[in-house]
């Protein structure tokens, strides 16, 4: 098992301190870890207003519109102008009910100023709407006639319309809403429910003006991003958010819940939006769409520590070994004899320093003199064997250190339960392995010491359906004697699990595998995989890889890239040993791809 847990920055993402669950870890590492996530904490909202932090906390929600069909096919610039034309056409509808709303809600402001912003923002509106209107004249387009309001866009503009009129679900009474000060409100609950949409468009016009290969001179839709990626535009969506905070500055903590409240529909309501957009061509999102149980087999693998965990599992076992070992030579003649915490901790510091010094020294061994102009799989192969090795000999230290000796699996079930997973992993987990209409499995490799710790983590999120397939601590009894059961310690047994996994699969459908993880030890499989998705920012990764000759690909830069090849003719062509890798941020990403919204 690679020892992360003695690396620099063992934690990929920082989670928000309140939501941190319970542990008896040592109070050296409680504080430690404990003192990492205030500050991380303090870093990233103390500065940020209202709007900012509901942005930040409904991010999944933005994720899923941007990877909808329709924003997709959009981006890629290969959206039939069919589609094209009936968005539109919802769109005007949409902007209309805006106009209207900021309008009611520069009548509720008791501001001046407010007044003020708020006429602006109805202004910025109209001019949105004029350039819907110069593309319709472009296309000769008659709204009235050609298209009916779908359901979603009634349903948005109906639920905000209603609030700007102060018609809002969760209010006491409506009726005390009546005296300017109070009417300021339904001026910030409007702009709560207009907010999250202005933000969202702000957020996928700058996604589509980032993309590589952008041509605008080629783009048939490069006047809707030229408007929404635009200086002007963004202001309009800051002004938005900054002239929420102003107004919810004298809410109650009741009435922000309101608003947020507000905000989260409003989000839900225009990924609805996105979805309910008709499309007339085949697209390359979600994976699993056209997924037929009785033809096809979903095959989902993933790495478990730092990929599925924000702590790497042997920083979990080290801790459980340090808190339950004895604090004297006293101990009792009937149990096995353990190494006193004192100097359990100083083994564990001396392991940790010797495994950073000779890891270092592995990788950079291994590495080729020059980069590799072509991928070159067999030669990755070949270098990571050496790896391998070096994996081996390090968990044999552990071994015969004795640091492993005496564990309760109790207390290993106990850690799994109150593991911190990653947000959104369980969720995604749960969405495949419950799914009826999907025939799907999800297998979790990992050089975890102790299947046990994994299988409980699981099993606390209701997921008994995944396999995992890692090493296993050896017992007596119910207690550890120190000893690993050796299954999975290296980038070469991971592959060879990979694939006797596929080979054992006693069915005859079609197969399409997806391999999640983080890490060097996950190369290979990743590779392997029809797909492979890279979580988070591992550097030896991708120095590694990049070094044979692999290539890293944003993930939603890559599906625009291959929609724009993608046709009536052409397969998704998802196949292994391409060289090229998928990143993304976070597990809404991967939710999002794999089975949308």
């Amino acid at each position: 098992m690679r020892m992360r847990w003695f690396l620099p920055n063992p934690i990929k993402t920082l989670p928000t301190f309140n939501n941190i669950r319970s542990i008896s870890f040592p109070s050296f590492v409680r504080s430690s870890f404990r003192n990492r996530f205030q500050m991380a904490a303090i870093h990233n909202h103390s500065e940020a207003g209202l709007a900012k932090r509901f942005w930040i906390k409904f991010n999944r929600e933005s994720i899923f519109a941007m990877y909808a069909p329709f924003v997709i096919s959009l981006a890629s610039g290969n959206l039939k102008i069919d589609s094209f034309r009936h968005y539109i056409a919802q769109d005007v509808h949409f902007l209309r009910a805006f106009a209207q709303a900021y309008e009611s809600a520069e009548e509720c402001a008791d501001d001046d100023d407010d007044k003020l912003g708020l006429s602006q923002l109805r202004k910025t509106v109209l001019e949105e709407l004029k350039m819907h209107g110069s593309l319709v004249e472009e296309w000769g387009l008659d709204l009235a006639k050609e298209h009916s309001i779908n359901s979603a866009t009634v349903k948005y503009t109906d639920f905000l319309l209603a609030t700007a009129s102060g018609k809002i679900e969760g209010l006491k009474s409506s009726a005390k809403l009546a005296t300017p000060f109070e009417k300021t409100k339904i001026a910030a609950y409007t702009l709560g429910a207009m907010a999250p949409c202005m933000r969202l468009y702000a957020f996928l016009g700058k996604k589509f003006k980032e993309l590589p290969d952008s041509n605008e001179s080629t783009h048939p839709y490069s006047k809707w991003i030229d408007n929404y990626s635009s200086d002007g535009f963004q202001a309009s969506a800051l002004q938005t958010e900054e002239l929420l905070d102003k107004l919810s500055i004298t809410l109650t903590g009741e009435e922000l819940d309101v608003i947020e409240k507000l905000y989260y529909q409003a989000m839900k309501l225009e990924i609805d939006f996105f979805t309910a957009q008709p499309l007339f061509q085949p697209t390359i999102v979600p994976l699993t769409k056209g997924h037929n149980p009785e033809d096809d087999h979903i095959v989902i693998f993933s790495d478990f520590d730092l990929t599925c965990t924000v702590l790497d599992s042997s920083a979990i076992l080290a801790e459980i070994a340090i808190v339950t070992a004895p604090k004297s030579d006293n101990q009792p003649e009937d149990q096995i004899t353990r190494m006193l915490s004192s100097d359990l901790r100083n083994t564990w510091s001396s392991l940790s320093k010797l495994y950073t010094e000779e890891y270092e020294q592995c990788i950079e061994s291994i590495m080729p003199a020059n980069r590799l102009e072509n991928f070159d799989y067999k030669e990755l192969s070949m270098a990571l064997e050496q790896l391998s090795k070096f994996e081996n000999s390090a968990n044999n230290r552990v071994v015969e250190s004795g640091v492993l000796k005496g564990i309760n699996i109790e207390d290993i079930k106990r850690a799994g339960e109150r593991l911190i997973l990653q947000d959104g992993c369980t969720d995604f987990f749960r969405r495949v392995v419950k799914n009826e209409n999907l025939n799907a499995s999800v297998h979790v490799l990992s050089y975890c010491w102790c299947g046990d710790l994994i299988r409980s983590a699981f099993s606390s999120a209701d997921l008994n359906e995944m396999d995992v397939h890692a090493n296993e601590f050896s017992y007596e009894g119910s207690v550890s004697t120190g000893d690993i059961v050796k299954k999975v310690e290296s980038p070469i047994d991971k592959v060879q699990a990979f694939r006797n996994i596929l080979e054992n699969c006693k069915d005859d459908k079609k197969k399409l595998t997806v391999y999640i993880g983080d890490s060097v030890g996950d190369l290979l499989c990743l590779l392997e995989a029809d797909v492979g998705i890279v979580v988070g920012s591992s550097s030896s990764l991708r120095t590694i890889g990049t070094q044979f000759g692999v290539s890293f690909v944003p993930l939603f830069s890559g599906l625009v890239k291959k929609q724009k090849e993608y046709n009536e003719e052409s397969s998704s062509n998802w196949k292994g040993l391409s060289g090229t890798l998928y990143t993304v941020t976070s597990w809404a990403e991967v939710h999002a791809f794999v089975l949308g919204c």
